[in-house]
């Protein structure tokens, strides 16, 4: 429950007017069993990991991106790149949310091996911001 009070007022901060945090900021990374909403990731939910017959999604929460800037998220098994998203924000924004990985299950189940969600922010060429998630298996 402090987890979740405390992600809700680093967010709420995050998102004040001038003058307080204003950074772009990676908010929440991860791996999820579905696709998310942005109200879940701002109110603290931690979703569930995805299993071998769920859906699998890498998410990312990302706090005042600025006009231009490039925002990719993927979804790796053991390094290597399965599915990726990237969106360019057009205006600067107080948060999005970009989400790459499928809402359904793969034929045969998801392969073994250890999954992570990956991002990177980049902002006229140069990174801003890069985070991996620790790898888990999709048991």
């Amino acid at each position: 429950m402090l987890t979740r009070v405390l992600f809700a007022v680093f967010f709420v901060l995050s998102l004040a007017g001038p003058g307080l945090a204003q950074d772009t900021t990676v908010v929440a990374l991860g791996l999820s069993d579905r696709p998310l909403e942005e109200g879940e990731l701002e109110k603290g939910a931690k979703p569930a990991t995805p299993k071998f017959n769920t859906a699998g999604v890498a998410y990312v929460l990302v706090a005042h991106p600025k006009k231009g800037d490039k925002i990719e998220v993927h979804l790796k098994l053991d390094g290597d790149s399965l599915m990726n998203n990237e969106r360019e924000v057009g205006e600067d924004e107080a948060g999005v949310l970009v989400q790459a990985g499928k809402g359904g299950v793969p034929a045969g189940g998801w392969p073994k091996g250890k999954y992570t969600a990956h991002v990177k922010i980049t902002r006229d060429g140069d990174t801003v911001a890069e985070q991996e998630t620790d790898g888990v298996p999709f048991d």
